[in-house]
């Protein structure tokens, strides 16, 4: 996936490669010698910049691209800044003072938000809490959520009738996982199912995954959260435990940003605490 989108950047940037090449060099101007514009730098710096941003690995194709297109944003500028009126214009102005405000905010917030940080250990306890919690098997399952139950009742009949459940999932599902046709990551959790002992998964879709076969689906639709459920398991196999250092990044990524709401949480209180708010 992301290499597909790494492809599509690079094509929208050889294109504009192309069109910028094209009317330098009808001026007269070599494009991959360019490194001014009308006398403002367009520096090595700035092109390794604007790679990162956009997690484009360093190759000389990319660069010369990501170069194209500085030059072209630079002349944008130059011909707006020609145009004095543009500053006047009430959204103009308006989108100048939100951004200076949005620019002014983050630098605060960035001085002043101090998340605590994350040790190895604490990265090391979580995933053997992780680990401590998973079940001998992990289940690969979909799930169709409802309002009612005659909704359930119609979707559970289409499926009864042959139609295939990813396709009855994208057609009426009000779960998120809607446009995959249900389909939810593969999910571990100790048998019987326990409340706050699944994964985050609602008990009743836990304890109805885990009594199903692979290719199973329930057989009526499951309450819960004055909704209606109906799942089915794809696949269900031994419990494959990731190897701690594989699955460092992410558990460390996680607690970070735990630590960071919690270091935001404290200061929005702080603040409130002191401030007069009327409503």
């Amino acid at each position: 996936m992301q290499a597909q989108i790494r492809l599509v950047r690079l094509t929208r940037l050889t294109r504009l490669t192309r069109l910028v090449a094209a009317a330098a060099l009808a001026c007269g101007l070599q494009a991959a010698q360019a490194a001014t514009v009308n006398g403002v730098a367009v520096t090595d710096e700035q092109v390794t910049q604007a790679m990162q941003q956009m997690r484009i690995a360093d190759a000389p194709q990319a660069r010369e691209a990501i170069k194209q297109q500085l030059i072209a944003r630079e002349l944008f500028r130059q011909e707006a800044a020609k145009d004095k009126t543009l500053e006047t214009r009430p959204e103009v102005q308006a989108a100048l003072r939100e951004a200076r405000n949005n620019i002014l905010t983050q630098a605060w917030l960035k001085d002043r938000i101090k998340p605590a940080p994350v040790t190895d250990e604490q990265v090391r306890q979580r995933y053997d809490a992780i680990v401590a919690s998973l079940g001998e098997k992990e289940y690969k399952a979909r799930v169709i959520e409802v309002a009612d139950d005659a909704a359930a009742g119609s979707a559970l009949a289409r499926i009864k009738g042959g139609e295939d459940f990813g396709k009855v999932a994208q057609a009426v599902s009000l779960a998120p996982s809607r446009a995959s046709g249900g389909a939810m990551e593969w999910i571990s959790f100790k048998v019987p199912a326990q409340e706050g002992q699944t994964q985050s998964l609602p008990l009743p879709l836990a304890q109805a995954i885990a009594a199903l076969p692979a290719g199973a689906v329930s057989a009526a639709p499951i309450a819960w959260n004055n909704h209606r459920f109906l799942v089915k398991v794809d696949e269900a196999r031994p419990t494959q435990v990731p190897a701690y250092e594989a699955a460092k990044p992410g558990i460390q990524q996680a607690l970070q940003a735990q630590a960071l709401e919690r270091a935001t949480t404290a200061l929005v209180t702080q603040l409130l605490t002191k401030a007069k708010i009327t409503q």
